[in-house]
């Protein structure tokens, strides 16, 4: 069944992306870039310009996530029925874990 064009909604004029972002430039246009390349630093009024605030709370490393690999690990039974009686997550807090000991092991 063919679906029915709504008359309240028309749809939108589109543009692709190739034509709105690949106009060349006018000579007009190209005339005002040279000339502002063209300028020294020290010229250029930033008076207009917001001020960028420094965050006072930077977390190095927040979004980095290493990655993952399979592997198939032998453990005693009593050690990973002791990770497991931690909670969800048993996994994620043997690996913290290991990767406490090797950092240690790494500093001495």
């Amino acid at each position: 069944m063919k679906k029915k064009r709504s008359e309240s909604s028309p749809r939108e004029k589109r543009i692709e992306a190739n034509v709105l972002f690949t106009t060349p430039l006018t000579e007009g246009q190209r005339k005002q870039l040279q000339k502002l390349a063209a300028m020294p630093d020290t010229t250029i009024d930033y008076s207009d310009a917001p001020e960028v605030p420094i965050p006072s709370k930077v977390e190095i490393g927040r979004f980095y996530r290493p990655v993952k690999q399979l592997i198939s690990l032998r453990v005693d039974a009593d050690v990973l029925a002791w990770f497991k009686a931690q909670g969800p997550g048993y996994q994620t807090h043997i690996n913290d874990v290991l990767r406490r000991e090797a950092e240690s092991q790494a500093r001495s």
